[in-house]
């Protein structure tokens, strides 16, 4: 994979999403030196990566500026990362709710801003990447550099859209650990010793999961395919498809997820109108 050709990149703000980002670059071959963090709580930065406790001084030291703090903490956050953000640097926002409006507002001087809305498996080089931007061809093509070792990344038609994928995205892995669980609770209930079917249900969504992604087959094709007429695929398809009962669940379980993205959008505005 060839390697972004960025001079330096900040990450200013590195908890957990932060974390798994760096490890997800470092994994993929980047060189640790072109890393450094700016956080007065982290523990340790991996070997390599400069670690400082207050930002640094210079306009413009850095070609890249991921900005992984709170987004309560934006206002607080901006008066102190803005100095370090140029005309010639691309900031990357991993604030839910925070919309590129309030990050233009707090970094005028930006040549590219792009919110990135990945889930925890970046540092695994698996998260799926909603992707959504006020970029040049220059900054999109070092966004999309940056962003592939890290998952399968996706550039929105419009902003409007993140609050979506951040339900789907953002929240998703939750709600199939919650499937996973039930799966596996289900069949201890008809039987099995729990931890038995808590090993034999993960492996299960593992392997899955790991098909339906080398498969020239969607997943519904592939549901189809597995299950014989009469059998028992088709018996439990029956339950699950009734009515449609599992794809309703699906849509109110995003559909409430997506709203509170837009009501912490909203409370994020408001936030950051009072703290500029």
């Amino acid at each position: 994979m060839e390697q972004p050709r960025f001079g330096r990149l900040l990450l200013f703000g590195c908890g957990n999403m932060g974390g798994a980002m760096l490890a997800g670059w470092l994994a993929g071959g980047f060189d640790p030196a072109g890393f450094t963090i700016v956080d007065p709580y982290l523990a340790a930065a991996p070997a390599g990566v400069t670690l400082l406790r207050e930002p640094p001084a210079g306009v413009g030291a850095f070609e890249v500026v991921v900005l992984g703090v709170k987004p309560q903490q934006l206002a607080e956050a901006a008066s102190a990362a803005a100095p370090l953000v140029g005309k010639e640097t691309l900031l990357l926002s991993i604030l839910a709710g925070v919309d590129l409006a309030s990050l233009r507002h707090h970094f005028p001087a930006a040549d590219g801003i792009v919110r990135v809305m990945p889930n925890l498996s970046v540092a695994l080089g698996k998260s799926p990447i909603g992707l959504a931007g006020d970029v040049g061809p220059a900054a999109r093509a070092l966004t999309e550099q940056l962003m592939a070792p890290l998952g399968q990344a996706e550039w929105l038609a419009g902003e409007d859209r993140m609050d979506l994928v951040t339900a789907l995205a953002g929240s998703g892995p939750a709600f199939v650990y919650r499937f996973i669980d039930a799966l596996a609770a289900g069949a201890a209930d008809l039987g099995l010793p729990r931890d038995q079917a808590d090993q034999l249900a993960l492996a299960m969504v593992e392997g899955a999961a790991a098909l339906a992604g080398q498969s020239e087959h969607a997943p519904g094709e592939l549901a189809r395919r597995v299950a014989s007429p009469g059998g028992t695929t088709q018996a439990g398809l029956d339950v699950l498809d009734a009515d449609g009962r599992l794809a309703r669940l699906m849509e109110d379980t995003l559909r409430a997820a997506r709203d509170r993205s837009i009501e912490m959008t909203g409370q994020a505005k408001k936030l950051s109108a009072t703290g500029s």
